[in-house]
Order: structure tokens, then sequence, then C-alpha cells
């Protein structure tokens, strides 16, 4: 499925603009004042504007430039065929113009066979064969050209009246005249001139409906409410809607469904439309379903399904493309994005709001300056335009207001607006919301208040969603599909009027009472809050933000109030205050807890009852001695704490708590009791860092006194030394970084039993030699800064990640041949491994099933791939290397060394088509001289053409790619030195061009903080862009 919202034209668009409706063609001397004379008259008396020689053309004009005019500024052609019609060359250059026109304007051309047989005009028999045998003497140079418009004209279908109605001429004309009727559209354009920026918007919009270009396709027009979709559509409608054998227009679906029989009645609208019949009758939806695919499936049609919201609606109105006939077009608009996705339709098309400039028109058409002073209808002018952001309702609504009044009400109703917003703006925009699930509402609504602005993958804000029962993961999809919210620069954005309308749905129906409302954002709100008496009821407060509190006085007074808000639902307070928080903290409906910075010694005393406490967050508490008691927490999930210094010991209910999902213990390093977590079966990552003194002997010892049986997951021993032994089946991450753990503190028959672990961070320990063998799922492993690791044994063959930075006694990096889905290596830094390591390292990973997707190496003091022939490239900027002809089916993907002395660097690769004017790559020279000492990290990245034929971008008219550096390179080309070459990789088999050599789910990149290595953007449809960040 394609995804459009300025798509290039794959067609040019024409706006088409007729004078005449009918243009008449025929023998005045046979039909002039009889049959003519009659279908004129009812032409015309239908309205149907008609090009008639002896009624229309002017006097003294020269008739042959004009005719030709008439005929090409017409819509329909109607051709008169009677029995001297061929007698008159003038009649015959009309014909030859006529069928011209209809091949190179889509003149619609329409033949009447008036006392003569078709057939006589087709062979150029009787009467026909007559005339054109004068006309073989007297002009043979235009003979052929009307002997071939002749034939062309009457193989169309036509009207022969001696055989309609039984020969009745009048029922014959009424006939004409209504196929005719039924065939026209607007001789004017068909954009409204009250709308402004549709016909740039249609132009996009053609491009995808592809007019002309066969097939079946179904288009999606998306965008928020109010924003022109409808309108949009209608205008394209109009405008194309005559090149289908039928069509139809189905209005306000979403209202329409509710209503009784409300689909059966919209599946006979559109059969009715369709098919020119005034009576359909639709009994049951199934019967609808049945009968439109049946009538419709050979016809060319043209269907608009306008504010659909529900994809069941959309499968009984439009099931599929078989449904009907080659050439039709389909064309749904929605709010939901999920509703076009779902049915599988061709394209969808983004609406794309006015511009400033086009706002300020559409507006002015709306409200124009009358008598008011220029300068001052300007500036308020902006002011609403700024207001409504774009949306053209808004911009409707707001001039249809104004239009009569004077500047000073103009001033008071733009006051007005910034306290109470219009209400027939919300109303239309809340529909959006309404067809939201309860949960989803609430999640909107917390975005709208509190994280505008924000990281959209912000984890902190996730953690809060996620611990209120919001689902934020799903919950986010289906708001950005039912376009209220968006995503900018990778932060969560929306519309003005769309926040405007959560901000109203909060306050409801106390605007000026802020303790009444279920969230409060507003500085001043808070503030009021907290100046209310001690013992004010707050029970309908769930979030308020503390993040606009500006002095530690504030905050002091904010910690006492919250605790009366007996429904809220997360605090997230980050300062560096001494305070001590009430008894009654924290509220009981409190979802998630989080602290930074703050000076208290604990968080409350003795037993508190929260059921629906699920996260607890506490960074930088430096004063903190002791957590709370976690038995009233039966539904803890995540618990983290990092930097408190002075914590020495983890409250013993902690290893009661049976729903841990998620446990950071960081930082802590004066740590020396962790109850044993003996009841959690659900622990999917487990984090203790930098908390050494965690595991001393005896304090392993004292926390299991009394214990008669620990069970698994966490089970500390003690086997004549230190020990650690873990076994979990739901433990997916695990991290015991900067412990100081060594050889000691591992068991000799394997380090430990996790069948189902994929990362495991080790980094910053004494360990000299370890052993993977029990950990036959192991992904990603990190064991840099380990000084005294000399090896690493029995890598499994899932392991996809190895960081051993900074290893400077390493010696081995084990045996990796089984190791087919490695992928990334880093080995920055000293170490003791042997000249050839970088090239069994590389040819192992290029053996492997990374080969289809990417790699990456760093290495340290390490040669690779050098050779005689080797050719490295000096340059500062960019290097151009033309890909040969046979490339796409020859080559397996791009290998690219890079040597530089600073080791955080990112490298582009575009992969484009076209030779630049310029081809000759900037500020490089070849070089065979030895590498200077300089040069300590080398680089290799791999991209595979078979990962980028899965994106859909690749394709074999790419010619050339180019390798550049990051800016940061270019901000000092004395200190930065660089070295590159790029080599081609052969493919083991050219026949394979296509097949996925691997099972793309296999493939782990799941890095950290979901930074990627490598990542894909596709510029157009002649660049693909790679970003390389060897260092994340």
């Amino acid at each position: 499925m394609e995804s459009s919202s300025s798509s290039p034209s794959a067609m040019a668009f024409s706006s088409q603009l007729w004078k005449y409706h009918v243009f008449l063609s025929f023998r005045g001397e046979d039909t002039r004042k009889t049959f003519v004379d009659h279908l004129y008259t009812a032409l015309v008396q239908q309205g149907i504007y008609t090009y008639k020689d002896d009624e229309t053309l002017p006097r003294g004009e020269s008739i042959a430039p004009s005719l030709e005019k008439a005929i090409e500024e017409s819509q329909i052609a109607v051709i008169i065929f009677s029995k001297n019609y061929a007698d008159s060359s003038w009649c015959l250059d009309e014909l030859v113009h006529i069928m011209k026109c209809k091949d190179t304007r889509d003149q619609i051309v329409m033949p009447i066979f008036y006392d003569v047989d078709p057939s006589e005009v087709r062979k150029q028999k009787r009467k026909y064969g007559e005339a054109f045998a004068k006309h073989e003497l007297e002009n043979q140079t235009k003979v052929k050209s009307w002997r071939k418009a002749l034939v062309d004209a009457s193989n169309h279908s036509g009207w022969e009246p001696q055989h309609i109605a039984n020969g009745h001429e009048s029922k014959c004309i009424k006939k004409i005249v209504d196929t005719i009727s039924h065939r026209l559209y607007p001789v004017t354009s068909s954009v409204d001139d009250n709308l402004v920026g549709v016909e740039a918007r249609m132009q996009d919009l053609m491009s995808t409906i592809q007019i002309g270009f066969g097939g079946k396709r179904m288009i999606g027009i998306w965008g928020v409410g109010g924003g022109g979709k409808t309108t949009l559509a209608s205008s394209v409608y109009d405008e194309i809607s005559s090149k289908f054998d039928g069509c139809c227009f189905l209005k306000n679906i979403r209202e329409e469904s509710s209503n009784k029989n409300g689909l059966e009645k919209m599946q006979a609208e559109i059969l009715s439309g369709v098919l020119k019949q005034k009576l359909v009758q639709v009994g049951r939806v199934e019967e609808g379903r049945r009968t439109i695919k049946d009538r419709l499936h050979h016809r060319k049609v043209l269907i608009v399904l306008d504010d659909v919201d529900n994809l069941e609606h959309l499968e009984q109105l439009a099931g599929s493309h078989d449904w009907f006939g080659e050439g039709s077009r389909i064309i749904i608009t929605t709010r939901d994005e999920h509703i076009l996705t779902g049915h599988k339709v061709d394209v969808i098309h983004n609406i794309s709001l006015l511009n400033n400039d086009e706002a300020m028109k559409l507006f002015c058409k709306h409200a124009p300056r009358g008598h008011n002073p220029i300068e001052d209808y300007e500036l308020l002018s902006k002011d609403v335009v700024s207001y409504a952001c774009g949306l053209p309702l808004a911009l409707r609504i707001l001039g249809r207001f104004l239009c009569d009044k004077d500047m000073n009400e103009w001033r008071s109703a733009l006051a007005r607006l910034k306290e109470i917003p219009d209400a027939n703006i919300l109303e239309k925009l809340k529909i959006s919301f309404d067809g939201l699930t309860p949960v989803e509402r609430e999640l909107f609504l917390d975005i709208a208040c509190f994280f505008r602005g924000h990281d959209y993958k912000d984890e902190k804000m996730l953690m809060i969603l996620d611990a209120c029962g919001f689902h934020p993961v799903i919950g986010i999809k289906v708001l950005i599909q039912k376009a209220l919210i968006t995503i900018s620069n990778k932060r969560f954005s929306m519309h003005d009027l769309v926040q405007e309308m959560a901000h109203y749905i909060v306050r409801g129906g106390h605007p000026n009472n802020p303790e009444k409302h279920s969230r409060v954002w507003k500085r001043e709100d808070v503030l009021n809050i907290c100046a209310m008496d001690a013992m004010e009821n707050l029970d309908k407060i769930e979030a308020i933000n503390y993040w606009c509190l500006r002095s530690t006085r504030e905050l002091q007074v904010f910690l006492q109030v919250i605790a009366n808000m007996k429904k809220l639902r997360w605090i997230d307070v980050s300062f560096g205050l001494a305070s001590t928080l009430p008894e009654n903290f924290p509220p009981r409906e409190l979802c998630c807890l989080i602290f930074s910075g703050l000076k208290e010694t604990q968080i409350w005393e003795g037993y508190k009852y929260l059921p629906n406490l699920r996260t607890i967050k506490l960074d930088l508490l430096l004063n903190l001695t002791k957590t709370p008691n976690f038995d009233g927490l039966r539904n803890l999930e995540r618990f983290m704490i990092r930097g408190c210094g002075k914590l020495i010991e983890i409250h013993p209910s902690f290893g009661h708590l049976e729903k841990l999902v998620y446990v950071v213990i960081d930082g802590c390093f004066n740590l020396q009791m962790l109850p044993p977590i003996t009841r959690s079966k659900k622990l999917e990552t487990l984090e203790l860092s930098k908390c050494s003194r965690l595991f001393n002997s005896s304090r392993i010892q004292q926390s299991m006194e009394n214990v008669e049986h620990l069970p698994e997951p966490f089970l500390p021993h003690n086997i004549n030394h230190i020990g650690l032994r873990f076994f979990n089946r739901c433990l997916r991450k695990l991290d015991l970084s900067g412990c100081f753990l060594g050889d000691g503190d591992i068991s000799s028959t394997g380090f430990w039993e996790f069948p189902n672990l994929q990362e495991l961070d080790l980094h910053g320990n004494k360990f000299s030699r370890l052993n993977f063998s029990r950990i036959p799922r192991l992904k990603c492993l990190n064991v840099k800064y380990c000084f005294h690791l000399v090896e690493l044994l029995e890598l499994p063959s899932s392991i996809a990640v190895v960081i051993e930075d900074d290893c400077n006694s390493l010696e081995s990096f084990g045996d990796i041949s089984n190791c087919k889905w490695l992928w990334k290596f880093s080995l920055w830094g000293n170490n003791k491994l042997g000249p050839l390591d970088g090239d069994i390292l590389l040819n192992t990973m290029l053996q492997g099933n990374a080969k289809d997707y990417f790699m990456s190496i760093n290495l340290s003091n390490i040669d690779i791939w050098m050779g005689t022939s080797v050719v490295w490239i000096d340059w500062v900027k960019t290097y151009n290397m033309l890909l040969p002809h046979n490339w796409y089916n020859h080559f397996s993907g791009i290998l690219m060394f890079a040597k530089c002395n600073n080791r955080y660097q990112r490298f582009n690769i575009n992969i484009k088509q076209g030779v630049d004017e310029d081809f000759q790559s900037e500020f490089w020279q070849e070089s065979n001289q030895t590498l200077e000492s300089s040069f300590h990290d080398t680089y290799v990245g791999y991209v595979s053409f078979s990962s980028l034929r899965r994106t859909g971008y690749l394709n074999s008219t790419y010619n050339m790619i180019s390798f550049s550096m990051g800016d940061s390179l270019l901000l000092d080309r004395a200190q930065n030195r660089f070295r590159a070459r790029v080599v081609l990789i052969p493919k083991d088999d050219p026949m394979q061009t296509a097949a996925v050599a691997t099972n793309c789910s296999e493939f782990w990149d799941k890095e950290v903080n979901d930074r990627k290595t490598f990542t894909l953007q596709h510029d157009s449809n002649s660049s693909i862009k790679i970003s390389w960040f060897p260092w994340i």
C-alpha cells in the first residue's frame, strides 16, 4: 500500500473547462426544421447549453474557425447522420474535427442515424456511396480522412429513431435528452469559488487516482475532522465522474449507518446511482452485498464513500476490488487510518491543512473587510488565522460569525475564544474522540494535557501511562490513526484546536473550578488549588502538573496538597527539597510514583495499602536509607532505584511481591541487603548495577537466615566461595555491571542457567573467563571494561551482538563459527588478539545469516582485509562510486571500511539514481602509503541489498553509491583525519535476485534505548539514505 500527501503526478492533471454542453452536427436541408429543431428545443428546455450553427454563430463571423472552436469547447458532439449528410464537405470536415477532439480532448461522441442504416454510413453504401463517388473526383486529398471518420463515428453506439418507441419521434428525443443529461458534468470549474487551496490538493490526489491507467483502485483520504476531506473528495468527484459508466457519492456514512436499515438504504443508493435506476430495493445487508458485486462487477464505476468510521460498514458497501469492473475507482474519506489499512486500500492520501496565505484567503472570503479600517482588519484577521491553524472548518465558522461584526466586536470575540472555544468547532472535532474506547479517551486526555511536545518514546512518560492501565503502545497507534495526535520530530504533536477540544472536555461544566477537573495542567490552576483550605475535597483530580512550579516553597505546599487527592493516578516530582511527607501520603488510588532529587530519608513509614500502585521510580534520593514496606503493594510490577548512595537495605517484604516484571537497582553502592525475590514468576528484567557490596558473602548469608527454602528465580548461595545462582524461565535481560565480580563469584560448572535470557550486561567486572553454554538464547553480550578477561567460551549460536571494548587482556573471542546470527562486534581499545583475528571475524560473519541484513565491526590496532592491491581513499567530504551494470543480480551488498581518529563518528551511505554533474568525489585522493599511527580505530560496515529489497525501496535503476562522513568531521579538518574504501561483495548464486535467504524474525537488532546502528530512509524515488552509527 502506498501513502501519499504530495505524490508526484503519474499523469498530468487538467481541469477541462467546457463552454458548451452539446454540439449538434447535421445536414441543414435534411433536418434543420424538423428533427434537429425538436431536439435542440428539448435540450435547451433541460438547461443543456447547446451549439447549433444557425442559432449561435454571430453575424459576420467566419464560419469555419468558429465551428472548429465550438466543437473544441463542447463536452458532447451529437452527429445526426441523414441521407444527404455525406454530400456536404462542410459536414465531413466537421466530423473529422469531432473525431480528433474525441481522441485529444476526451470529447463524448453520440451518433443518431436518422432515416439511414448504420451500415450505410460505415460502408458508404447507397446515398453515402454516391456522395463519395463525387468526392473522389473533387476532393481526393480529403476522402481518406472522411472515410475513416465515418467508420469510426458509426462504430459508436447511438440511436436509430425509426426503431425507438415505434418511431414516435418525441419519445425518442426524450430518451436521447435523458441520456445526454446523465452523461454531462458542469461546464464551469468543479472547484467552488468559495474554496481555497483545493485545486492544488486535487492535483496531488488525482496523481494517485490514476485516471486512464486501468486497473481497479481504492483511494483513502484521511485526516483530522474539519480538514477538508469531504470537500476534496467532492471536487474530484465532480471533475472525473463523466469518465465512468456509473457514479455515486454516498455522504455521511457514519451518521446514516446509525439509522434504521441504514446500511441497506446506502447499498440501494449505490445501486440506484450507478445503474441510473430510480427504485432499487435491498431487503437485507447480505442481499445488498451480493447485488452490488453481481451488478457492478463488469461496470467502470466511481464511488465516493464519505465519512466512514467502521470497517464492517466499508466491507458491506465496497467489499473488495473484485466487486467492480476494470477502471473503477473507489474513494473513501475517514478520520481513522486503521479503516483504510484494514481494508487494504491502494493509497492513503493524508489531507494537508491550509498554509497561512491560503487560510487568510479563505477567512477573508467568509469575513470580507467591508468598511472596517484595513490596519485593524489585517491584524485581527491574522489572529483568527493563527487560532485556526489551517483548519478550514474553523476558518469558515469563525468567518461567518464575524462577517457582520465591527472591529471592537472582533476583539471581544477573540478574547472570548481564548477562554471559551467555539462549540460548533469543538463538537465537530469531538466526533473522533467519541469514537475512542474509554481507555483510549483517558490516554488521549493525558497526552493532550501533559505530554504534548514530549518524545513519544520517552521511557518515563510511557511508564506513567502504562502504570495507569492505558496500554500506551497500542493506544498511541490508535490515536495517530484517528488523526487526533501526530508524531513530529519524534515528539507528540496535535492541532491546537484538537488540544483545545481535550481541555474543553476535561473542564466540562466547571471551567472556573479546577478542583473539579480530572486533570490540572495550568500553573495558575495549580497555585489556586495549593492555596485552598487543607481540608478541601479534591476527589476529582486524577493527574496534576507539578512541572510548572518554580520554587521550593511552592513545591512544599504542593506535596502537602496532593495527599488529599484521593483519585490521583500518578506523581512525578523532581526537586532538591528537604521535607516531610504527610502521613496520609501517598493517595490510595496511586498507580505510579516517581521521585527524583528529594532529600527524604524514607518515603513512608509502615504498612500502606496501595492496590493500584504498579510503578515506583526513585532517583538520586541522596538521604534515603531504606525503602518503604512493600506488603500493601501487591500489584507492583516495576521498581527502579538509582543513585541512592546511602541506601543500605531493600525492605524484606520486597521478596514477597508476585507480579514484578522489571527491577532496576543501580548505583546504590552501599546497598548491603536485597531479599530473595522468591515469589515473582514474571520477572523479565533484572539490573543490579554498581552495587558491589550487595555481593558480600556475610550479607548474602544474612539475607538467607531463617529461610528454609528459597524458590527460584533469585537464589543466592554460598558454595565454598561467594556464588550466584539464578534460574528464571521468564528473565530476558540481566545486568550485573560494575559489581566487581570475579571468577570466584560464578559456578565452575557454568555461569548460570537462563533458558530464555536475551541480554546480558557484565561490563566492568573482574572475570578472566566466561562460559555461556547454559544461556542458549542469548542475543546481546556486553563485557566491555573487563580488564582481566582473557577469553569467552561457548558463545551460543543465537548471539547477535558482542561488545568487548577495552578488554586489555583479551586473547581470544572464542569459536564463533557456529554464530550464524552474529552481526555486530565491537573490539575498541587495547587487547592481545592476533593480527589475523580481524579477518577471521569478518569472514565468519560474512558466511552467516547477517549477510542478508547488516553488519558492523569496530576494531582497534587490528588490520583487516589488508593486501598489496588495497587502495585507501583520503578525503574530507564525499566519495562517489559508480555501480557496475550487473550489480543488482550479481552482488549481495556493500562492504565499507573506514579509519578515523574520531571514535564517535557517523557515516552516510546514499544509493541513488543518476550521476551528479560534479561526479568527482570531493576532497579525496587515492593513497597507497602506510597508514599513519594516528589511525587506531577501524570501522567495518556492511549493508545487504536483500535487506533493502525487503523494504521495497531498492531498484535496479540505481547506479551510484555516495559515501560520506557526518558533519562533525567537517568542523575541524586539521584534527579529524579520515580514510575509507568501499567494495561490493559478490553473490554466491547470481540467479537468486529477490529470495529472502533467512527468516527476518530471527534477526535481532534491539539495541540500547531504541537507538539503531543502521537507520534507513527513503528520500525520494531515486535515493536511499542509510545512516551508520558504529559507536551505538
